[in-house]
């Protein structure tokens, strides 16, 4: 899984959408889905499922005249890779310094903090 590239803005957008919805999804729900969000057109959703099924980040198979889309990676396990790759990209692998970092520019606010201390006295326990 360590070969997992990162998403493009737009691929990252319909696979939140797959991710989020009962699979599998059909074509026209994900551009239903995205016509509410975003103003695509239905050629351009077509182009980037193509490109996550060539990234294998979908499986892709017919049902009768309706193609549908199951995810082959999960939220859970992109986002690990994601979150890694940008904390050893951007803060030398230091997650003190990127939530220091997060904090100082007011991005992280006390609540924040809260839950990150009751989650590691959970993990100590």
């Amino acid at each position: 899984m360590s070969n997992i590239k990162r998403l493009p803005d737009a691929e990252f957008e319909i696979m939140r959408i797959i991710w989020h919805h009962p699979t599998p999804i059909t074509t026209m729900q994900i551009v239903d889905k995205l016509g509410e969000e975003k103003k695509w057109k239905p050629q351009t959703v077509l182009t980037m499922l193509v490109r996550l099924v060539e990234k294998n980040f979908l499986t892709s198979g017919k049902n009768g005249r309706e193609r549908n889309y199951t995810p082959v990676i999960s939220e859970t396990d992109y986002m690990q890779i994601e979150t890694g790759d940008f904390i050893s990209r951007y803060r030398g692998n230091s997650v003190g310094s990127l939530i220091k970092t997060m904090y100082d520019g007011k991005n992280i606010t006390d609540s924040d903090l809260e839950e990150l201390k009751l989650w590691l006295k959970k993990q100590e326990d």
